[in-house]
């Protein structure tokens, strides 16, 4: 017996020679045709089984609708039946395979095949590009070390699938303008399945002499379960290259070249992406595996920076001094809490001071700096990039086509009203004003109503901070000799900054779910025009809410906390006195380590669970279908059955994509400056990321229908606007979150050895017990005696004529904190807008090639209609039938020679 996949070649084989026997010689050959049936009836399985043809081994499956028979089938089926035969009067044409045939005994499977005629006028249409010459503009190389880099590459026909071609937008009138040398393979199957799902999306399903706008699209009937599945076809088994040489295999071919985890070190096969899933899904992969690449900078800079403060660590004075028991030792700190918290040592921070050191040290400055310049040589060069991935896909005039004929049937299903476009001179529909104003209103209201949310449970976040603080500070009293396991390695602070962080996260992660709904929501309500707009609203929304649920907290850390403490007898309360629930101090090393450990929370979290979502979830799910599709190839699995079991990838999947990577180059750029190996994280899981997606595109993901899109959108903004606010976030990090601009003004002002010792006592301030309220007071004392005790502040002591004011050291220390903002800003902006400058956006060779293009393609179509007018006018002189026989071959010919 033959397998299934055994025998495809030889099935399409006899169909083929078949259908060119009696297209060419219908009578003469049909002996020898019934000859090679009986042999091979015996032992063929069906012709279809595992193909993309249909059952007559010729005609291409471009698009596959699914359906089931259900209690309500009386009414689906009537919408089916209306459909398919709008669909056939469109010229598409049909196949159906029973339930009988499928394995679950249940789903029907409608194939879908776009002849020539309906593939030609729809490219026109949507004036889809097509090859008309083989181009002879030479490509510059982009590695110039092309000997060093060659164990990063990948074989050229993976690398090129197809060679470069001057494209021009079809047009069904110049059929012999362009290279059609079958029109068969003329359109990749890319291609038709964007031009069948555009008739798909506008297709009615009402019935002959009615008109009603809402019965219309396949997203409609998907949606009220007359169809359960609209999907393209994957052109091979993943793991197995076609037989059938009329098959492409580029399924397998991205498998072995890109999926595959072991071949991480790898460049990507952009174009081989391009062409099986489509540019948009091309230009996610191009920005991802490029913004992976500058990691790689960053990543290495921060490791050396964070080196330097491991190296360093035992240079560190003020934490020796807290560390020693004559100095740390000696002073006795002010009780970070009411009532609950005791009287405290300061070499009890002892750890959590040297931790504090291996970010916050000199280094810390450099790399902020650093990272202030590469974010934007990575927009430039990507900008660069962008540029190239535009001129070699054809997609440098796409805009204005895609803003012009790409409107959501949506869109034209609920927008009744019509006016005249100025453009085009035809009545097109449109939303009013009063409609899109109340539509506005009310998705603006709702999104702040979704943001208040957000900060009312980082101020209950905060809240719990303030409250389990003074529970740890309790339990934590003496962590040197209480708890001898952990509690020399936890300190009040850290306890409740990890659990408040922890909370945090699960917080984030919940409200995550609510808002992704409540965003499409509020986006489907605005009806937005174009699925352009429609993307970028939704990306708008999506952002500000992550950028709100995911850096608030961090903000919080490094911007507020500490900040507004007030002094022993005059602190602040969050709620007010009444609330009992102090603000929160830093430790006497600084904010900075708490931010450290916030960001790192959230960050790895976020990551992690990212990455659980999705490579095990869908693993999970698909395992059994896959494991019996892949382990019994023997069986009859068809092809659109083995498609049908898969994920489905939704219009908002790379929208996803791009969201998780956005949010974690906020976290990069905005906080690096308190954790140096952000971005070597960043780096690890982005190689993971990259696979992981192509394995999920590839193996478990069902075909998406090919689109286009000329860039990033409204990610490249929001980009840009995050590399803007992150110059000024870690400037204010340096300046307020980090200890070094106070501890450079005392080595070069108040330090006379210029060897920071004395550091740790000249920052902190007197106070005299008798002075403090009895609300402050700890409830419980300590076996020794406290009359002055210590705080983190530069105040005058008790005693002096301006007692517990603060001193001249604050205000230099604040002016030199400012000035450091200032300094810092300007330098990395003047470097900024000078990188940006000296880099153009456009590399001078596509220009070039752009331009000869633009020329060439201008000089053939010159010579093209002027050849066609001579044939015209000489056509006209001729008289003779044979000679009027002889023209199209000799047109061709003659348009031939001169192209």
């Amino acid at each position: 017996m033959y397998s299934v996949c055994g025998t495809q070649c030889a099935s399409l084989f006899i169909t083929r020679h078949i259908y060119s026997t009696l297209k060419s010689e219908p009578f003469t050959c049909v002996f020898k045709t019934l000859i090679l049936l009986l042999v091979c009836s015996l032992s063929l399985p069906p012709l279809w089984e595992n193909t993309v043809f249909f059952r007559d081994g010729v005609r291409r499956v471009d698009f596959v609708l699914s359906y089931v028979d259900d209690k309500d089938g009386e009414k689906k089926q009537e919408r089916r039946r209306a459909f398919e035969a709008n669909l056939e009067k469109d010229g598409l044409e049909l196949e159906t395979e029973d339930k009988s045939d499928s394995k679950d005994q249940k789903t029907y499977f409608l194939k879908i095949h776009a002849p020539w005629k309906v593939l030609a006028t729809y490219a026109d249409v949507l004036k889809i590009k097509v090859p008309f010459k083989t181009s002879d503009v030479p490509h510059g190389q982009d590695v110039p070390l092309e000997c060093l880099s060659h164990p990063f590459r990948l074989p050229e026909h993976v690398m090129r699938p197809e060679p470069d071609y001057f494209t021009y937008p079809f047009d069904k009138t110049k059929t012999d303008f362009f290279l059609i040398n079958d029109k068969d393979t003329f359109f990749p199957p890319s291609t038709r399945n964007r031009i069948v799902y555009y008739i798909l999306a506008r297709c009615p399903y009402y019935k002959e002499g009615l008109k009603e706008r809402d019965k219309t699209g396949i997203k409609r009937l998907l949606s009220n379960g007359t169809y359960t599945a609209a999907f393209p076809l994957h052109d091979c088994r993943y793991w197995k290259r076609a037989r059938n040489a009329e098959c492409e295999s580029e399924r397998f071919n991205l498998y072995q070249h890109w999926a595959r985890f072991l071949i991480f070190y790898k460049e990507q096969p952009l174009n081989l992406i391009r062409k099986y899933y489509g540019e948009k899904i091309g230009i996610y992969f191009a920005w991802l595996g490029f913004y992976t690449e500058m990691l790689f900078f960053a990543a290495v800079m921060g490791v050396i920076c964070f080196t330097y403060g491991l190296l360093s660590y035992d240079n560190n004075v003020s934490s020796k001094e807290i560390c020693d028991a004559n100095i740390g030792g000696s002073i006795v700190m002010c009780p970070l809490c009411d009532k609950k918290c005791p009287f405290w040592k300061l070499n009890s921070t002892c750890l959590s001071s040297w931790q504090s050191h291996l970010f916050d040290n000199e280094g810390t400055i450099f790399f902020a700096i650093f990272m202030g310049i590469w974010v934007t040589l990575f927009l430039e060069f990507w900008k660069r990039r962008q540029a190239r991935l535009e001129y070699e896909w054809d997609l440098v005039d796409f805009e204005e086509e895609q803003q012009q004929l790409q409107i959501r049937p949506e869109f034209e299903i609920q927008c009744t009203s019509k006016r005249l476009n100025k453009i085009s001179q035809e009545m097109e529909p449109y939303l009013p004003v009063t409609s899109k104003c109340a539509r506005f209103c009310l998705s603006t209201a709702t999104v702040i109503f979704w943001i208040s949310l957000i900060v009312a449970c980082i101020i209950g976040v905060i809240a719990y901070r303030l409250a389990v603080y003074a529970a740890f500070a309790s339990i934590i009293k003496d962590p040197m000799r209480k708890i001898q396991l952990v509690g020399k390695f936890i300190t009040p602070q850290l306890a409740t900054s990890v659990t408040a962080s922890c909370i945090n996260f699960v917080i984030i992660m919940i409200l995550n779910f609510f808002y992704e709904r409540v965003a499409i929501w509020i986006t489907d309500m605005e009806i937005p025009k174009t699925h352009l707009e429609y993307e970028n609203r939704l990306t708008m929304k999506m952002f500000l809410f992550q950028f709100v649920n995911y850096y608030s907290s961090c903000f919080y850390v490094a911007f507020f906390k500490g900040k507004f403490v007030g002094s022993p007898g005059d602190y602040t309360y969050m709620f007010g006195p009444w609330s009992k629930l102090r603000n929160e101090e830093c430790d006497p090393g600084g904010c900075l380590i708490e931010l450290t450990t916030q960001l790192v929370i959230v960050m790895s979290g976020k990551q992690l669970w990212g990455n659980i979502q999705e490579a095990l979830l869908p693993l999970i799910r698909n395992w059994w279908s896959s494991r019996k599709g892949r382990h019994h190839p023997e069986n009859r699995y068809s092809r659109w059955e083995q498609d049908h079991a898969l994920l489905n990838f939704t219009q908002l999947g790379l929208f996803y994509e791009y969201l998780e990577m956005v949010v974690q180059f906020g976290f990069i750029t905005l906080f690096v400056a308190s954790f140096p190996l952000a971005p070597l994280l960043a780096l690890f899981n982005n190689i993971l990321e990259i696979r992981v997606d192509a394995w999920k595109f590839t193996t478990q993901y069902k075909r998406p229908v090919a689109s286009k899109a000329r860039n990033i959108g409204a990610w490249q903004e929001i980009l840009n606007a995050v590399a803007i606010l992150s110059v000024v976030t870690n400037a204010f990090i340096m300046a307020f979150t980090s200890d070094m601009i106070p501890r450079m003004v005392f080595l070069y002002s108040y330090d006379e050895h210029k060897s920071m010792r004395g550091y740790v006592n000249n920052s902190l301030s007197v106070y005299n017990i008798s002075h403090i309220p009895e609300r402050n007071m700890p409830e419980e004392r300590d076996d020794w005696f406290v009359v002055l005790f210590r705080y983190r502040d530069y105040r005058y002591p008790p005693g002096h004529q301006k007692q517990y004011t603060h001193t001249m050291q604050f205000w230099h220390i604040l002016a030199a904190k400012m000035a450091f903002i200032i300094i810092m800003e300007h330098v990395v902006f003047v470097v900024k807008f000078l990188v940006a400058w000296m880099i153009p956006d456009v590399p001078t060779g596509v220009k070039a090639r752009f331009k000869r293009e633009r020329y060439l393609i201008q000089e053939y179509l010159h010579n093209y209609e002027v050849e066609r007018l001579k044939l015209q006018l000489s056509a006209s002189f001729l008289t003779e039938p044979q000679s009027e026989m002889s023209l199209p071959t000799d047109k061709h010919e003659t348009l031939s020679e001169c192209l």
